[in-house]
């Protein structure tokens, strides 16, 4: 062990002769564990909002989806079919026609956006899940699934065959109107079940069999909007997203998940990052306290370190003694703190202690990255306030009695 190390560690655990030097050492000691406690406990609750956000958008998002690079839709050839059949990364993938239409039932209406789907979507997202209500449409079928929002908006319950719903869309084509009823296509449809995921998705979306909108949008048999992909697990998304591209090539563009709602991970990327620097300067206010005490510290040890120097230890290796104790005192503070946070969130993990709604506790995540982050930030910060401090220590301070 070094000597300048061996005489911070007794300064460290030694106490001073002057109370008023202890306390101001146990208030940085004590700001620094509540600093580094409070920063893993912020993170990790926003950990925890984060994935009860992300976890209603993964009930209907799929591992990867393909889009038309160009316009609104895309022809998959039966070759395609037979290409993306022999893939391995694939666990399932669904054909989909998604376009925005117009429902009405009664004397009520509402904008939506139909989605088309085919027998094989129940297999890409777990779908059945967020079924409140009902059962799943069957295919070659007028039925429908709606949204809760929607479902409130008409008035609708479920197989109600005395109130259909008719579903409108503009026809393609080019000139002048003669006539409202010659520029929408139209089929009526029956409510079988309604889905209950987020308010966005309630509000705007209705799930039909895939023949019934290719029928409504006078789609061709091989004409879809988008190819829902599940990859089977412990497959490299990379990989699977380069082989899906050699069969379908430029006509499509593919996304994964954080893609698909890459606006949701920016806002919560930034928030999670605001948080962070707002409660970095609030340890960077604690570490002040941490200089202030080392400064009060060396005048204390005046006669002490004036002992040292007429021995042999030079300014530097006074120096370098104050520095590693101003970063001993914030490493054992900052370690003291992530324990005590660590008890803190499993508490809440275990009993629920602190509760969002009184069927909801505060969501919790614990991490391994916050856990190294809040260690760094501490350490880091730590050795930049003794570094500070120490390098008020001169000549002059350590000969002057």
């Amino acid at each position: 062990m070094s000597f300048p190390l061996h005489i911070a560690k007794r300064y460290l655990r030694s106490k001073s002769s002057n109370n008023a030097i202890n306390f101001i050492t146990n208030i940085a000691l004590i700001g620094v564990i509540l600093g580094s406690a409070s920063l893993f406990i912020v993170l990790s609750g926003f950990a925890g909002l984060k994935d009860f956000t992300l976890q209603f958008t993964s009930q209907v998002d799929p591992d990867l989806k393909a889009i038309p690079s160009i316009g609104k839709s895309f022809i998959l050839t039966e070759n395609d079919v037979n290409k993306l059949n022999n893939l391995s990364d694939i666990a399932y993938y669904s054909k989909v026609i998604e376009e925005r239409v117009f429902i009405t039932s009664g004397n009520k209406n509402t904008p939506a956006v139909l989605k088309g789907v085919d027998e094989h979507f129940q297999n890409v997202v777990n779908v059945d899940s967020t079924l409140d209500h009902g059962s799943w449409f069957e295919q070659k079928s007028n039925q429908l699934v709606i949204g809760w929002g929607i479902s409130n908006s008409l008035s609708l319950g479920v197989l109600n065959y005395t109130k259909p719903i008719t579903i409108y869309v503009p026809k393609p084509g080019k000139g002048a109107i003669s006539s409202i009823k010659n520029a929408f296509n139209s089929i009526n449809a029956i409510n079988v079940g309604v889905f209950f995921i987020n308010e966005d998705l309630n509000d705007t979306y209705i799930f039909a069999p895939l023949d019934l909108a290719k029928n409504l949008l006078n789609y061709k048999s091989n004409q879809i909007t988008t190819i829902e992909f599940k990859l089977n697990n412990n497959i490299d998304e990379n990989e699977a997203i380069s082989n899906i591209k050699a069969v379908l090539g430029d006509k499509v563009i593919l996304k994964n998940r954080a893609q698909l709602n890459d606006a949701l991970y920016k806002m919560l990327n930034t928030e999670n990052l605001a948080v962070y620097l707002i409660f970095t300067l609030v340890l960077i206010i604690a570490f002040f306290n941490v200089i202030g005490s080392l400064i009060m510290m060396m005048l204390d040890k005046k006669r002490s370190l004036n002992t040292l120097f007429n021995i042999g230890a030079t300014v530097k290796d006074i120096r370098t003694i104050f520095f590693y104790q101003g970063s001993l005192m914030s490493i054992v503070g900052g370690l003291i703190g992530l324990v005590l946070a660590l008890i803190i969130t499993g508490l809440q993990k275990a009993f629920s202690l602190v509760m969002i709604t009184p069927t909801l506790a505060y969501p919790i995540t614990l991490k391994f990255e916050n856990f190294i982050i809040v260690f760094l930030t501490i350490s880091i910060l730590g050795i930049v306030a003794s570094k500070i401090a120490s390098s008020r220590i001169t000549k002059s301070l350590v000969q002057n009695i």
